[in-house]
C-alpha cells in the first residue's frame, strides 16, 4: 500500500472509532476484533493489499510496541487504588511473580515434550506468551482512578507488574540459547537480572514518581496561577524513569508502573494531608476543599494516555492482521495456545492463589482472563534483534502470533459476556 492509502486507511479507522464510540462500546466483544479483521480482510489472507513481514520489519516493530506497552503501564499504574496494602496487593503480586514463573515452566516442558524444541526455545517461548497484556487488556482492568473492583484490580495490576517480571525469563531463554551470558552457574542471572533488575526498577520507579508528585505540590500551592502541563510532565516522568531503568540495568517496563503507582499515591497522601491541615483550621466547604488540593498530575494526564493507548491498539493490531499467512495454521501454533490457555494459564493462576483472600469466582474469572497480546509481541521483537537464529524466529512468530490472534478473538469476545453474567456488582 501507498503511505496515502496508509493515511488513509488509520483515518478512516480513528473517525469511525471517534464518531461511533458508544455503539462499538456496547457491542458484546472487544474493538480489537474489529481492528483484526480489517487486518486480515485486506492482509494476505484476504485481498491482499498490503503484507506485513514481522521478521524484517523488527527493529522498527520494537520500537512501536516499546512505546506502547510503556504508556499503557504508565496508564495502569496511575489507575491503582489508595493506600497500597499488602493484603490487597498480595493476589496480583501471586500472579505477577509465581504464576508468570509457574507458566513459564509448564509451557516450556510442553515445547520439549510435544514439540521436540531445545530447553532454551521452550523457556524463551514461555516467557513471550506467559505475560498479560496491558494494551488489549482494558476491558477487563480498572477504568478509572476511583475504581475500587477487586478483579480489575487484580488482573491490572497482574499486568502491570508482570511485563518486568518475564524479562528475566527472556533473559534466561536467550543464555540458554547461547546468546546471553548467564554467569558461572546462572548467578549473573539470579543476582543482576533477577534480584537487582527488579528491587532497583521498584527503586527508581518509586522514587521518581514521589518526587513528580511533590514538585508538582509544592509548585501548584506556592503558585496557583501557574500554568503545568500534565500531559508532558507524565510522558516526561515515563521517559526518565525508563531512561534511568535502562542505564541502571534494570527492568524500565516495572519501573514505569511503579512510577505511576507512586505518583498516584503520593498525590493523594498529599492531598489528604493538605484537607486535614486546613480542616482543622476552619470548617470546610466544597469549594474550600478543592483550594486546599492542587490539581495532579494523573489525574491531568490520564485522559491523553487513554487517547494513544487506542491508537497503539488500533494501529498495533491492524499490522498484526496483515502478517497472518498460511503458515500460522500449522498445528504446533494452535497446540501452544490452547495448551497455554486450557492449562498452563489456569492451572498456574490457580495454584499461585492458594491460600490467598480471594473467592473461588475470582480465581477462576482470573485464570481465563489472561489476554496476551501487543507486550508479548515486544518480547518476541527484543529476542529477533539480539541475535535469534533467523528459522527459529520464524518459529516462534508463527507460535506467538497464533497465540495472540487467538487470544483476542476468544478473550475478547468472552469477556463481556462473562463479566455480565458472573461479575456483575
Amino acid at each position: 500500500m501507498a503511505n496515502y492509502q496508509w493515511f488513509l486507511l488509520l483515518g478512516c479507522l480513528m473517525l469511525a472509532r471517534g464518531l461511533w464510540g458508544t455503539p462499538i462500546a456496547r457491542l458484546p466483544f472487544t474493538s480489537a476484533i474489529i481492528y483484526l479483521a480489517i487486518g486480515l480482510v485486506l492482509g494476505p489472507l484476504g485481498l491482499h493489499f498490503f503484507a506485513f513481514d514481522i521478521f524484517a520489519a523488527a527493529p522498527l516493530l520494537e520500537v512501536l510496541t516499546e512505546v506502547a506497552v510503556l504508556i499503557s503501564l504508565f496508564s495502569a499504574g496511575i489507575k491503582m487504588p489508595v493506600p497500597v496494602t499488602l493484603r490487597r496487593w498480595g493476589a496480583p503480586i501471586r500472579l505477577a511473580w509465581l504464576a508468570m514463573a509457574l507458566s513459564v515452566g509448564l509451557i516450556a516442558l510442553f515445547c520439549c515434550a510435544v514439540l521436540d524444541m531445545p530447553l532454551g526455545a521452550g523457556v524463551l517461548l514461555g516467557a513471550l506468551l506467559a505475560p498479560t497484556d496491558p494494551v488489549l487488556a482494558s476491558d477487563v482492568q480498572l477504568r478509572h482512578a476511583g475504581d475500587s473492583d477487586p478483579l480489575r484490580f487484580t488482573l491490572g495490576c497482574e499486568a502491570g507488574m508482570n511485563d518486568g517480571s518475564a524479562f528475566p525469563f527472556v533473559m534466561l531463554g536467550l543464555g540458554l540459547l547461547g546468546l546471553h551470558d548467564l554467569g558461572p552457574w546462572g548467578w549473573h542471572w539470579i543476582a543482576v537480572e533477577l534480584v537487582w533488575g527488579t528491587l532497583g526498577a521498584v527503586a527508581i520507579g518509586g522514587l521518581c514518581g514521589m518526587a513528580l508528585a511533590r514538585v508538582n505540590f509544592a509548585l501548584r500551592r506556592s503558585r496557583p496561577g501557574h500554568e503545568v502541563l500534565d500531559d508532558l510532565m507524565g510522558l516526561g516522568l515515563i521517559a526518565v524513569v525508563y531512561g534511568l531503568g535502562l542505564a541502571a540495568h534494570v527492568w524500565g517496563f516495572l519501573a514505569v508502573f511503579c512510577a505511576g503507582v507512586a505518583l498516584r499515591q503520593t498525590e493523594q497522601t498529599l492531598a489528604r494531608r493538605a484537607t486535614s491541615r486546613a480542616a482543622q483550621e476552619r470548617p470546610l466547604t466544597p469549594d474550600d476543599r478543592a483550594d486546599t488540593t492542587p490539581p495532579t498530575v494523573s489525574d491531568g494526564s490520564l485522559l491523553f494516555k487513554e487517547h494513544l493507548e487506542r491508537l497503539s491498539e488500533l494501529t498495533l493490531v491492524l499490522l498484526l492482521g496483515g502478517a497472518v499467512t498460511t503458515l500460522l495454521f500449522d498445528w504446533r501454533s494452535w497446540a501452544v495456545a490452547l495448551f497455554l490457555f486450557l492449562v498452563a494459564r489456569p492451572a498456574s493462576v490457580l495454584l499461585a492463589l492458594v491460600g490467598s483472600p480471594t473467592t473461588p469466582r475470582m480465581r477462576v474469572i482470573a485464570a481465563w482472563f489472561g489476554v496476551r497480546g501487543i507486550g508479548s509481541l515486544y518480547y518476541l521483537m527484543y529476542a529477533i534483534n539480539h541475535g535469534l537464529p533467523e528459522a527459529l524466529a520464524h518459529d516462534l512468530i508463527n507460535l506467538t502470533l497464533a497465540t495472540i490472534v487467538l487470544s483476542i478473538v476468544i478473550h475478547g469476545t468472552s469477556v463481556t459476556p462473562l463479566l455480565d453474567r458472573f461479575w456483575r456488582k
